[in-house]
């Protein structure tokens, strides 16, 4: 016989304590998408009881259509449930806000303190870290969405199209969202949409929050919506166009990003390869290595791993400032690279948050969904191959580079198999290459 006291329903949470709630999940926001979305469900469904299990996972279901980081937009959501259009613009800002500042700190310091040979030693062991990082994505994205032969093929497709014949990642995106799309139709069981999503923390409490009815969509909502936030989204871009001219680099980032902004399903692996093609080999503002070490600090700090991009603005923005001096080209171009990274992700959400609760099943859209994710695996391998070829042979006629390729091994050897964080992992590679240049090679402090 059950004795257990029934539970109540809680009461309605006030704006300041989801403020609270929100700001404390900024700063915690460790893990990636997957622990953060974790984190939210625990807190949220589990102990809170502010949303039911089934409308968490309808919530989740949505971001995961949407462009750009799926955890950060279904804090949005949640947001705006709960305490309407400023509660929305307060989770999903606060989940991004403290990184933002953090990220900044670091990439000053990276780009001010890289001279420093103990800090250079530092970086230098974080190549192979990346390294391992992205090949343990690989792994484990592909482990859960290549279930079937057709999803293979496009995963092998959409990596000998990026690497070998520079295919556009928008192209290899929407190609494979309708291949997925058509396919459910004719072949279902090999387009499957999944059920990735489900939650292992427990079963649904008795009674969660009453919450108040969902807003009706319109249109006259929607075309209102769209206006404001396509107004708030390029004022800035084109403010600094006027400002620092239209071939500056501060509005060609805010151009880039914005059409980043656009593409970014899969999360931030499966973008990185596109940002890398262009901010490296096209408009040249930072290098592969470069790259890599903004990836490295990304992974360090709170909030989406998508943050890496701030860190390619405020390195653009260092390196090519124009009239300005390289500190504050770094800042306006880190600023205009968050703006234009995540102001379209509060649109998708505020568009058709009203629609989540009445959702349900969407078989075809989850199809397109996991062929999308299929294809992101092999750019995410195309991502990896790049930077390991650019890690372990630095420059042209160096020598193979022993260092990155073992410490690379070890670390990929301790995430997959003594199940070793991130951020444990990232420390012992960061010591390693400290090690190394100041023991082994002889600089390091000795040159401090």
């Amino acid at each position: 016989m059950n004795t257990s006291t029934p539970l109540e329903i809680p009461a309605y949470p006030t704006f300041r304590e989801a403020l609270l709630y929100w700001l404390k999940l900024g700063c915690i926001s460790f893990g990636g998408p997957a622990g953060q979305i974790a984190i939210m469900h625990k807190e949220l469904v589990n102990k809170r009881r502010w949303i039911s299990e089934e409308h968490f996972l309808h919530a989740l279901n949505f971001c995961m259509l949407l462009p750009g980081p799926e955890a950060q937009q279904l804090a949005t959501y949640m947001g705006w449930r709960l305490h309407g259009w400023r509660g929305g613009i307060v989770a999903g800002g606060l989940f991004v806000l403290p990184s933002v500042f953090i990220l900044f700190a670091l990439s000053w310091l990276y780009m001010a303190g890289g001279h420093l040979p103990w800090l250079s030693a530092i970086f230098y062991g974080l190549v192979p870290a990346v390294i391992a990082v992205v090949a343990e994505a690989v792994l484990r994205i592909g482990g859960k969405a290549l279930k079937s032969p057709p999803l293979w093929i496009i995963a092998g497709l959409s990596f000998v199209g990026i690497f070998f014949f520079q295919v556009s990642f928008v192209l290899i995106i929407l190609g494979a969202a309708v291949i997925g799309w058509i396919g459910h139709q004719f072949y279902p069981r090999w387009f499957s949409a999944g059920k990735n999503h489900r939650m292992s923390h427990g079963t649904e409490p008795e009674k969660v929050l009453l919450l108040p009815p969902n807003p009706r969509s319109s249109w006259r909502r929607s075309f209102g919506i769209l206006g404001l936030c396509l107004v708030l989204w390029w004022l800035p871009i084109l403010a600094v166009g006027v400002w620092l001219g239209w071939q500056s680099t501060a509005f060609g980032q805010g151009v880039f990003f914005s059409k980043a902004a656009l593409v970014t399903f899969g999360g931030a692996y499966a973008v990185l390869p596109y940002v890398a093609q262009q901010a490296v080999e096209n408009y040249g503002w930072l290098s592969h290595p470069q790259m890599m070490s903004g990836l490295a600090l990304a992974e360090s700090t709170p909030g989406p791993l998508i943050m890496v991009l701030q860190f390619v603005g405020f390195v653009g923005g260092w390196q090519h400032p124009g009239v300005l001096p390289p500190l504050a080209g770094a800042t306006i171009g880190g600023l205009i690279t968050v703006w234009a990274t995540f102001l379209p992700c509060f649109m998708f959400v505020f568009l058709g948050a009203p629609q989540v609760e009445r959702l349900g099943e969407q078989p075809r859209l989850g199809a397109a969904l996991a062929a999308i994710t299929a294809a992101v695996v092999g750019v995410i391998l195309n991502l990896g191959v790049k930077f390991s070829i650019s890690a372990l042979w630095p420059e042209p006629g160096h020598h193979f580079d022993w260092f990155v390729a073992i410490v690379a091994i070890a670390a990929l050897v301790l995430m997959k198999i003594f199940r070793m964080g991130v951020m444990r992992t990232l420390g012992f590679c960061a010591v390693a290459g400290l090690l190394w240049r100041t023991v082994v090679t002889g600089s390091g402090f000795l040159e401090l």
